[in-house]
């Protein structure tokens, strides 16, 4: 099912928008079998992301980010929500905000832990947003909000606990925040780096610990129990351009992965971080901007990479590294991509969502390899 190009007002209703939705015959790239379906947005696509809370695992959120040049240019943006299953992508609810870099939903903590979707936009603001359950179908209602700097917000991350918020921004500085029922509080904030925070992790591992990575090739470590933050180490030598995305991988406490406009997507080993681990990394082919680990099979990445499209990697160990499956069907820069947490169907397939930028085109597909089948049927 593909949604037309129509601006949306400040809120739709889900009636008003499922109304919207209708074929567009002969626009966009065709759908094979692997495709589940696709969706123009009303805006510059830049982020996807699945909810983890086990009742809204086939709620999926897309954002866009859109300049409008002039004397007096404007950032503008939207969060959509989809509900997703193996026959269809139904936009139900969308909400006009200010132009999106970054959003995420909170990690699950246990079954009593909110949904909630953070938001990290060019107006400087830290946005956070509970999903809930409305008389039109699930909706957005913002919690609480928080002006955190005269620059843009470029990326955000949860503690494990979800009870903090690390903020990069586009003038080096980092931001960590608190969030306590509806109030939002600055514990620390510190220059990070010379040029934009395009990315900010905390180590689920060691929550007292956050990575940064920048436009000035640097990738760093923080130890939050110092006010401020102190350098717990800095690699300004193995990035050849700036560093886009940092992920912990959920099911070994010593390896990390870092993505660089570079093209490399590199493998760490936390207790050595001056080097990669595997020291020739490996080469997707456009700038690496986003990668996600899969939540259940260890070592499998899935990647968003800019000028070449999506790639699903295998890693095994620090020795094994290699594309086991590509996706080029969008046209346009590779920004968003994340995995489905959960079943979408009793068939179990694995679902996967992906935007691209200029086209504003969001797709959800199931992965061709059998080898990516078997691996989640583990």
């Amino acid at each position: 099912m593909i949604c037309d190009k129509t601006h949306a007002p400040y809120q739709l209703s889900a009636w008003n928008l499922r109304r919207r939705l209708e074929p567009v015959a002969g626009s966009g790239p065709s759908i094979s079998v692997m495709d589940v379906g696709q969706c123009y947005l009303d805006g510059n696509a830049d982020v996807v992301e699945f909810c983890p809370h086990t009742s809204f695992h086939h709620v999926l959120a897309a954002s866009t980010y859109t300049l409008q040049e002039g004397d007096q240019p404007t950032r503008s943006g939207s969060i959509s929500l989809f509900d997703i299953n193996l026959e269809k992508v139904d936009l139900f609810y969308r909400l006009k905000t200010a132009g999106i870099f970054d959003m995420k939903w909170n990690p699950v903590v246990d079954n009593t832990t909110p949904p909630l979707l953070a938001q990290a936009d060019a107006d400087g603001y830290l946005r956070i947003h509970h999903l809930q359950n409305s008389i039109d179908g699930n909706a957005l209602k913002e919690v609480t909000n928080k002006k955190l700097s005269s620059s843009m917000c470029l990326c955000l991350d949860w503690d494990p606990s979800a009870t903090s918020i690390s903020v990069g921004h586009s003038d080096g500085s980092v931001s960590i925040t608190t969030l306590e029922e509806t109030k939002t509080t600055v514990l620390q904030e510190w220059k990070a780096h010379d040029f934009e925070v395009w990315a900010t992790t905390f180590d689920p591992d060691q929550p007292h610990l956050v990575y940064t990575g920048s436009d000035d090739c640097k990738f760093k470590g923080w130890d939050l129990r110092n006010s401020p933050s102190s350098v717990t180490f800095q690699n300004s030598k193995s990035h050849q351009m700036g560093v886009c995305c940092i992920a912990k991988s959920p099911h070994d406490p010593n390896i990390l992965f870092t993505g660089s406009y570079d093209e490399n997507l590199r493998i760490w080993d936390v207790r050595s971080i001056s080097r990669p681990v595997n020291e020739t990394s490996i080469n997707l082919g456009g700038g690496v901007w986003r990668i996600k680990n899969h939540s259940v099979v260890p070592g499998l990445i899935l990647a968003a990479c800019m000028h070449n499209g999506f790639a699903i990697v295998k890693v095994n160990g620090s020795e094994e590294v290699k594309v086991v499956e590509t996706y080029n069907k969008h046209e346009s820069l590779a920004y968003g991509a994340d995995w489905c947490r959960g079943s979408v169907s009793q068939e179990g397939k694995t679902v996967i969502a992906t935007c691209s930028f200029y086209d504003k085109l969001l797709r959800v597909w199931v992965p061709e390899s059998d080898m990516i089948q078997v691996l989640f049927d583990i």
